[in-house]
């Protein structure tokens, strides 16, 4: 996952750029929750990657999910939860589609 694809999204230093589609996710997913974006969630965590200006090692890349980094703990955390699998619309899902 590449800091432009980021920031093309919508997700930046200064927030959650208007009619975005990150603002798109954001409006989604605060729907789908009742009126909230969780902690932890798709638009939280690309967020926070927007606001720090990276995505360097983070382990998000165009070949896959790096062994040993964020992104598979991530991915591990999240399949325990669901059963073994990975929702698509989920957290990993979306974060590497991105």
């Amino acid at each position: 996952m590449s800091d432009q694809n980021v920031r093309n999204a919508g997700f930046t230093s200064s927030g959650i750029s208007r009619g975005s589609l990150a603002s798109s996710m954001m409006s989604h997913e605060a729907r789908a929750s009742g009126g909230g974006v969780h902690s932890g969630g798709p638009t939280s965590t690309l967020q926070e990657m927007g606001a720090r200006g990276t995505t360097h090692s983070s382990g998000f890349t165009s070949s896959g999910i790096s062994s040993g980094s964020q992104a598979s703990h991530m991915m591990s955390k999240e399949a325990s939860f669901h059963g073994g699998g990975i929702p698509r619309g989920g957290t990993t899902s979306t974060v590497q589609s991105i």
